[in-house]
């Protein structure tokens, strides 16, 4: 299958540079266009209708967010790339949008693109990963959205809404307050990272915890917590101490 794709970057070297590296190592891709600023992107993407856009985050006049808010109907894939890790990178991830570092090592491109084999032409999930990428990026966003792998779905749920999750294998179930509980096909140490600077806690090897929805901390010589669904998560002496620091900061 051949991926028709745009390159938009305002660099003209990191421009050719990434094309050349997509001929190289990605054969399935072939780039259509390459765009300098908004305005031409905006021309490009229109003119080529592509399924891939390698997107600059930042860019003259603007940024990558304002560009693809000017598109009606998103209808393609997104790589970003970024010269550095970006105050947006967390909401990309929460999002499942891909995202590659400058300068683009070629290993990290090809598993990029090899992440995005089976995606291409889901427009309905391309808008929703868009439409939660936005809602991660307000300042003022009182629950962001994160987007769980789901066999071959992305499931989007609230932050919090997730009372605790639990590895299982190579997998995470996530318990929510309705009483669901869905299964991610991705490792609980890849949440822990994602939401280290949230309300979650690393409670014990197998839990990831959301403070808000503690409902009783029992301090013996094995600690526990009591969660808003009643269940009972063993803490270790870290999980408690990381407890104790975040209650004495309310």
């Amino acid at each position: 299958m051949v991926i028709n794709a745009v390159i938009v970057d305002d660099e003209q070297g990191a421009r050719d540079s990434l094309a050349k590296m997509v001929d190289k190592y990605c054969p399935q891709i072939q780039v259509l266009a390459k765009a300098n600023s908004m305005k031409t992107a905006l021309q490009a993407i229109e003119l080529h209708q592509p399924d891939l856009v390698f997107l600059d985050i930042e860019m003259p006049n603007g940024n990558a967010f304002d560009l693809l808010a000017q598109i009606p109907e998103l209808n393609f894939e997104i790589i970003f790339t970024t010269a550095y890790d970006h105050y947006a990178i967390k909401a990309i991830k929460f999002s499942a949008i891909d995202y590659i570092l400058k300068p683009i090592d070629h290993e990290e491109l090809v598993q990029a693109v090899d992440r995005l084999k089976g995606k291409v032409s889901q427009k309905e999930t391309i808008r929703k990963k868009f439409d939660a990428l936005l809602t991660n990026m307000k300042p003022d966003t009182l629950s962001k959205r994160i987007a769980l792998p789901e066999a071959d779905a992305l499931i989007f749920i609230e932050l919090n809404d997730v009372i605790r999750c639990e590895a299982s294998g190579n997998y995470t179930t996530f318990y929510l307050t309705d009483g669901r509980q869905m299964v991610s096909s991705r490792h609980l140490g890849d949440y822990d990272q994602m939401l280290e600077d949230e309300d979650f806690i690393r409670a014990h090897r197998t839990h990831l915890i959301n403070f808000k929805h503690i409902k009783k901390l029992v301090k013996g010589d094995v600690a526990y917590v009591i969660m808003d669904d009643d269940s009972k998560v063993e803490v270790s002496r870290r999980g408690k101490a990381d407890i104790l620091d975040r209650t004495s900061r309310i």
